[in-house]
């Protein structure tokens, strides 16, 4: 499925230029020209990542960011600041967003941490739509989980991994690969985050996480889905 990507620029030329470099990188691409509007489309659309200029018309970036992760929206955002210094980007990172870019950029820089962004966050089954495997149904436009119809408590890394595993369903995946796409580890420390994750997302998920059903332990390689 082709990612979706929103981005809010009031700058036109640079709406028009990243545009252009995400079309060409195969993914669909809809503008905003100001807060109020990136934000209504954000939480209307569906979208597998948001490209916010920090400072737009109507609705600030900083504002649009800090009320989708107020309403529980996990949508990754790339925001672009004004402000080179550390305490930019720190601010913006403080409020939810997952990468920040000091203005001005270059667009193919912008491309290549959208496409970072993207292929971290994995999940290109529709946003819009749910999945289900056994009693289990993933909403992923609420970014809520059920189970009977029950709601479960996943954390927002919980659900995250749930959504990669689902996105890479069948695929053998080892703990590397999952400390770089869901943790975004640029190295690959000694941790057992992988492991403590999985056996929690288990005891929310199997009927005897003892003897799991969805998430299979593969000795010594890592972990398969098979939802």
């Amino acid at each position: 499925m082709q990612a979706r990507v929103l981005q809010a620029h009031d700058d036109e030329d640079l709406r028009l230029s990243v545009w252009d470099r995400l079309q060409q990188g195969g993914y669909s691409v809809e503008t905003a020209a100001d807060g109020l509007e990136g934000l209504t489309k954000a939480i209307g659309g569906g979208f597998h990542l948001l490209i916010l200029d920090a400072k737009l018309p109507r609705v600030s970036g900083l504002d649009v960011c800090r009320e989708l992760r107020r309403a529980g929206y996990r949508i990754p955002i790339l925001l672009l600041t004004e402000c080179s210094q550390s305490n930019g980007k720190i601010a913006g990172l403080r409020i939810g967003a997952d990468d920040c870019l000091a203005k001005p950029v270059d667009v193919e820089e912008v491309f290549l941490r959208a496409q970072a962004l993207l292929r971290r966050s994995s999940v290109l089954v529709d946003p819009a739509s749910s999945y289900c495997f056994g009693p289990i149904r993933v909403d992923f436009r609420r970014t809520e989980v059920f189970r009977d119809d029950t709601p479960l408590d996943l954390s927002a890394k919980e659900f995250h991994l749930l959504q990669y595993f689902i996105a890479n369903r069948g695929e053998t995946l080892s703990r590397q690969t999952l400390l770089r796409d869901v943790w975004a580890y640029r190295s690959t420390p000694s941790t057992r985050t992988v492991d403590v994750h999985v056996s929690w997302l288990r005891q929310k998920l199997e009927d005897d996480p003892k003897l799991p059903r969805w998430i299979i332990t593969l000795h010594g390689i890592g972990y398969k889905f098979l939802g």
